[in-house]
């Protein structure tokens, strides 16, 4: 019979993102689950890089639990913003993504489409109870639509695309699992942690 591991415990507070990270973890047998620390944040995001911060949330709630944690921190970088919103992403201008996703939409209006470019990115921290901690970072670069397309997804996915024509929100979630700075950052933890964790 196998061997059943201890679960790793997503550093967030939402089941819809313990969703998408079970289903770009399914290929494996890493299993996650959710914190349920009351629903208070898990840490004041201080950090000054998507690296500080994951790795200021994997460390809170490993301590914490005593249990190995994951943490993910990412965001969208407009050149044409000088690399905004950046770390701020999820609370450019309010909470709602959005307000938003339009404010980098009225921010662009007079930039033409070659000058429109941008990169999605996502840093994963796995962190130990007793202090030791492992990265992977994945990037995908892009453009920003000049409008909103595809009601899937959540964040700018419907004006991010990096074929020029479509967006984020309208692929499949598999094709999107297989190119998105998330997907390919899952793809660089999912090694490290079967070796630290002798999956």
């Amino acid at each position: 019979m196998d061997r059943v591991h201890p679960p790793i415990i997503l550093a967030s507070h939402n089941p819809g993102k313990l969703q998408e990270f079970r289903r770009l973890f399914a290929s494996t047998n890493i299993r996650l689950i959710l914190d349920d620390f009351g629903g208070k944040e898990i840490v004041e995001e201080t950090g000054t890089t998507y690296r500080e911060n994951a790795e200021l949330k994997a460390r809170a709630v490993a301590r914490r639990t005593g249990h190995w944690a994951l943490a993910d921190d990412s965001g969208v970088e407009v050149d044409a913003l000088g690399g905004q919103p950046g770390i701020h992403s999820a609370r450019f201008v309010s909470d709602n993504s959005w307000e938003n996703t339009r404010e980098i939409l009225l921010r662009l209006l007079d930039v033409p489409w070659p000058q429109r470019t941008a990169r999605m990115r996502a840093v994963l921290c796995l962190a130990s109870p007793d202090g030791l901690v492992f990265f992977a970072e994945g990037v995908v670069e892009g453009r920003i639509l000049t409008w909103p397309k595809g009601q899937a997804g959540f964040g700018v996915d419907p004006i991010f695309s990096i074929d020029g024509e479509t967006s984020f929100a309208q692929w499949s979630q598999e094709l999107k699992d297989r190119v998105s700075h998330r997907g390919m950052a899952v793809q660089g933890i999912i090694p490290i942690i079967q070796q630290v964790m002798a999956l």
